[in-house]
């Protein structure tokens, strides 16, 4: 039997297992996250996510859904990370690099009067759309979207009201349209004012979050792109807001909080 030890943290609601791989390894991480995810018999999480050492930047990151799924970015676990980083010691550093599968992000970390991390600005880079209000097809009739890649595919769907959605049901077969070959995180979104959006995520490979960061930022740059918001706005999601920021040198800036909740120790 092997430990493994882990510290449970979340953005606004949007929780992963953090596993400190800078001087152990973790031989099945795709296996490991659907047993831990569970939130019946396992810690519970929307996955899990190890920090690694990184060649080309300061840390590095890989994320696993709780399908056990690897993800190519995640906006708020990578605050997470930056915290971890910064809390345990690890680095004294207040901008880090951070290796993701969709290139390397740089974060600056902002500490309170305590010296710990409580919110963290990351540098998303440029997004890339594909389409703009492009009708779609589904069982509940045509949809509207805008197709948004912040590393990883988004599809954004913008409603005249979230209580009114038939949620359950266009997240997951939008996620699996066959536009996406890899299927799709999915967006919708109520514009509540030209500075404030509400929004409800599907996640690919883990379901309705209470956040997602980098669909945060997708809805952000939809918003803009199509005239219903200015390019700086809050974007309010189940589990709290973050501040998005399209700024003139073409990249969007997320800032947000990261939370600790615990550690502990698991046996294999």
């Amino acid at each position: 039997m092997a430990e493994i030890r882990f510290t449970k943290m979340h953005g606004i609601g949007n929780d992963y297992i953090y596993i400190n791989c800078m001087e152990s390894t973790v031989d099945d991480p795709a296996s490991l996250s659907v047993k831990l995810s569970d939130r019946h018999t396992g810690i519970g999480g929307d996955g899990i996510i190890l920090i690694l050492p990184s060649t080309i930047a300061d840390f590095k990151m890989r994320i696993f859904n709780a399908d056990g799924s690897e993800a190519t970015m995640c906006g708020n676990g990578s605050r997470c990370v930056a915290k971890y980083v910064s809390d345990h010691g690890l680095t004294d550093r207040k901008v880090i690099t951070l290796e993701t599968l969709s290139g390397i992000k740089t974060l600056s970390l902002h500490t309170g009067a305590d010296g710990l991390v409580g919110e963290v600005t990351v540098d998303m880079g440029e997004p890339v759309v594909s389409m703009t209000d492009t009708v779609v097809e589904t069982s509940r009739g045509d949809v509207r979207l805008t197709a948004v890649s912040m590393g990883n595919p988004h599809g954004v769907v913008f409603v005249d009201s979230l209580d009114t959605i038939d949620f359950d049901t266009l997240g997951p077969e939008l996620e699996r349209h066959p536009m996406w070959p890899d299927r799709a995180n999915i967006e919708f979104v109520e514009v509540v004012s030209r500075e404030r959006l509400k929004m409800r995520v599907w996640e690919r490979g883990s379901g309705e979050t209470m956040a997602c960061g980098t669909g945060a930022c997708a809805t952000a740059v939809a918003a803009a792109l199509t005239g219903r918001a200015d390019r700086e706005v809050t974007v309010s999601l189940r589990g709290g807001d973050l501040r998005i920021n399209w700024s003139d040198d073409g990249h969007v800036y997320m800032t947000g909080p990261a939370t600790e909740v615990f550690n502990g120790t698991v046996i294999m």
